[in-house]
């Protein structure tokens, strides 16, 4: 690469590039990654080189904000240690009084604790520490009978009524209800105030021959894995709430109701913070965005292995003809069940095929071996997809990209409706591109460097933006 191109990739703070060069800054004396997020120099103060080695014989010194030795042997110490940080918050947050005590124990000054959770688990330590406790709620209510006064001491709320107004907003469900979940056989999930159902079940509906799901009228039903549990799932739709009931061949127990509200909750997106966007975009002065879909959702995929093998089947194909392909994965492979139903196919049913079995399916042999090598990778134990949503983004951004056949699109993809992250891009995704020429009004669609730096602005709401550009071009439903 030429010294511009190279200057290219470091003024869009390009990822793709770490390690293939490194940046030397002359009038500094350090030298960085081509994604460092520090100040950009002018070109005539910048060398480049093929190693830290080969920076540091020029007598630079590396960035402390990028840490570029770090990366090049594979260790990064700044990412365990905010990793650990979130592993204790996560085991007790009831031992955190409120954000300031995370930062104290993170032993990072605030602005810069701010800036790494943001960066590796795209949240703030409030959010961090909100979510910590409303998780050991939920395992308190489904495995003691402690008064809820008790329940709500423990996971770290400082009152009761606060107790119940966060638990509500992330679960749709009051404790009290939560802990009977479904022991009637069904159970509620309420929808927050201004919820766009219309959109909701335009997306759950978009491909009428599914063989995994189905919706009609307010009705929708899809297979699902409720720990194991292989299962069909309904929802039936009114304006306030969700009427939720499960069948299966076995007896439900306490953990596959559970898992069949995580599910509820992911689809409908609950946990996501859309007030905080649609305040943002009005801030940016881009109210338009959000006009009409104001509590506007990701709707979460059922599973993430539905989600990995959706992200690659879907990649640089029309939506109808991904529809096709995954439908006819799914019934060649996949279990029926009662209804007519499929469930999504074990990585093991995958993982058995072989490129020349996929031809009759339409899928390229370039295709086919994405899938089947993914699903190879899961059934070695090599790619264990349940690790994931517990995972730093940063950590599960690297294990996904990892995988031969994913790449920027598929993982963003996958990271933002499948394991929750609130900050992501598809890059190269033409309905955002698309949106994004509509939103700001240019004359031709951008490019991934454009895209990186007009999403910029909506960091750390980038998933929701995602969202909405989707539909800014679509007629309300």
């Amino acid at each position: 690469m030429s010294h511009t191109q190279m200057y290219s990739r470091v003024l869009a703070s390009d990822p793709a590039w770490n390690g293939r060069f490194f940046m030397g800054v002359l009038t500094t004396g350090i030298y960085c990654l081509p994604s460092c997020g520090a100040r950009k120099p002018r070109p005539e103060n910048v060398r480049f080189f093929p190693s830290c080695d080969a920076a540091r014989a020029a007598g630079l010194r590396p960035c402390l904000k990028c840490h570029p030795d770090d990366f090049a042997r594979g260790a990064d110490p700044v990412l365990e240690s905010i990793e650990a940080l979130v592993a204790e918050v996560r085991g007790g947050p009831g031992r955190f009084r409120d954000a300031g005590a995370v930062v104290r124990r993170s032993g990072f000054g605030a602005t810069r604790c701010f800036e790494l959770l943001r960066l590796h688990y795209h949240a703030t330590p409030a959010d961090l520490l909100l979510r910590a406790k409303v998780d050991a709620s939920r395992r308190l209510l489904v495995s003691g009978s402690l008064p809820l006064a008790d329940v709500a001491d423990e996971a770290g709320f400082a009152a009761l009524s606060s107790f119940h107004e966060h638990f509500k907003s992330f679960t749709g469900m009051t404790p009290s209800d939560y802990r009977t979940l479904g022991l009637e056989g069904s159970f509620r999930v309420g929808l927050p105030p201004g919820y766009p159902l219309a959109h909701l079940l335009r997306i759950l509906g978009r491909d009428p021959q599914s063989a995994t799901e189905r919706l009609s009228g307010r009705t929708y039903e899809t297979s699902a894995d409720l720990d194991g549990l292989p299962a069909v799932l309904r929802m039936e739709f009114s304006n306030e709430d969700v009427t939720v009931s499960v069948e299966a061949e076995e007896a439900l127990e306490a953990q596959h109701r559970v898992a069949a509200h995580r599910l509820v909750a992911g689809i409908l997106g609950l946990e996501q913070d859309a007030d905080a966007f649609t305040r943002l975009a009005r801030r940016l002065g881009l109210a338009r965005l959000v006009s009409g879909r104001h509590g506007l959702r990701l709707v979460g995929t059922p599973s993430v292995l539905d989600g990995l093998f959706w992200s690659i089947i879907g990649q640089q194909i029309n939506l109808p003809f991904a529809c096709a392909l995954k439908r006819r994965l799914i019934e060649n492979t996949g279990i029926r069940l009662s209804g007519g139903l499929y469930c999504i196919p074990t990585a093991a049913a995958v993982a058995g095929l072989e490129p020349s079995d996929m031809r009759p399916w339409q899928y390229s042999r370039q295709k086919a071996e994405y899938l089947i090598g993914a699903a190879r990778l899961m059934a070695a134990g090599e790619l264990d997809l349940g690790a994931l949503p517990r995972m730093s983004a940063t950590r599960a951004e690297r294990t996904l990209l990892a995988v031969r056949g994913l790449g920027p699109w598929s993982v963003n993809y996958l990271m933002m409706r499948s394991l929750g992250f609130a900050d992501c891009v598809p890059l190269g995704d033409t309905g955002v591109t698309s949106g994004l020429q509509t939103l700001f009004r240019l004359e031709e669609r951008p490019d991934v460097d454009a895209t990186r730096r007009l999403m910029s602005v909506f960091s750390p709401h980038r998933s929701l933006a995602t969202a909405h550009l989707w539909q800014i071009n679509q007629p309300p439903p």
